[in-house]
């Protein structure tokens, strides 16, 4: 490009968009995803869901507390993992906080957000099957869940995460 052309517009970068859940298979989630934003000039995005409380209408004072303690646990988590991803790859990743239902939260922010473009998830490692998330887009997948889903293995070593990416 010449000096004389006018500069193009910031392109799009592609999401890559990950749900933290503090499980183990999420940061080898958060760890594939990095390195493919990295590698790919993409962003990663980190959400949240605060999923709400069985509390009952008397009890609005203390479910309005639980509420509040469980954001601010979702933005410590949310803050360390930034700085990981950082660390990790080069790259600070863009920060969501939802309240609601996982699964309807995750099909909002794809719907709101037409730059998330994978979503990527690890599989489960333990007995009880690859995990609710792995589990709620398999459920979703005959109604042709809206972006493509990368679902790696939950047990990937350090070495098999950047092979891959």
């Amino acid at each position: 490009m010449s000096e004389s052309e006018p500069s193009a517009p910031a392109a799009k970068r592609r999401k890559f968009l990950v749900i933290v859940d503090g499980t183990p298979e999420s940061e080898v989630a958060i760890h594939f995803a990095s390195l493919r934003a990295s590698h790919t000039n993409g962003v990663v995005t980190l959400l949240a869901v605060i999923e709400p409380g069985e509390a009952a209408q008397q009890w609005l004072g203390v479910k309005n507390i639980m509420q509040e303690e469980a954001r601010a646990e979702a933005e410590e988590l949310l803050h360390r993992l930034a700085a990981h991803v950082n660390e990790y790859a080069g790259i600070m990743p863009e920060l969501v906080i939802r309240e609601g239902r996982r699964t309807e939260q995750v099909m909002q922010l794809i719907a709101e957000d037409k730059d998330v473009a994978i979503l990527v998830l690890a599989a489960g490692t333990g007995k009880e099957g690859p995990g609710p998330l792995v589990t709620m887009v398999a459920s979703a997948a005959d109604k042709s869940f809206p972006i493509p889903v990368t679902v790696v293995p939950g047990s990937l070593t350090e070495e098999a995460i950047r092979s891959l990416a």
